[in-house]
């Protein structure tokens, strides 16, 4: 069972910045990313990390979302800039590891004038 432990998020204006953090339990895991959910919509990738630090990002994101991990916390990081209100969303973040899928409880990222 892998615990994932989030925080960041919160409420910004058009053009700011947020980071997210998540905390995984166990050791390096095969992927760890980040998805969102925005109001009304299906789940989506934002970006994911592979154990061996390769990552992918949304189109939406490319640019102005960056990903880094810190191994001797195990720690995710999501920088998020120039922040838009279509990123306005519930961000999970997720762990892959031995073919089970782990999710984070969410925070919300709100963009708003």
């Amino acid at each position: 069972q892998v615990q994932l432990v989030e925080s960041g998020g919160g409420s910004v204006q058009p053009g700011g910045s947020l980071t997210l953090s998540c905390a995984a339990s166990g050791g390096i895991h095969n992927y760890m990313g980040w998805y969102r959910q925005g109001p009304g919509k299906q789940r989506e990738l934002v970006a994911r990390m592979s154990r061996d630090s390769i990552v992918d990002y949304a189109d939406s994101v490319k640019g102005r979302f960056t990903v880094l991990r810190d191994n001797a916390k195990n720690t995710l990081y999501l920088y998020m800039n120039s922040l838009q209100p279509e990123d306005t969303a519930v961000y999970y973040c997720n762990v892959v590891t031995f073919g089970a899928d782990y999710w984070g409880q969410g925070t919300q990222v709100t963009v708003s004038s």
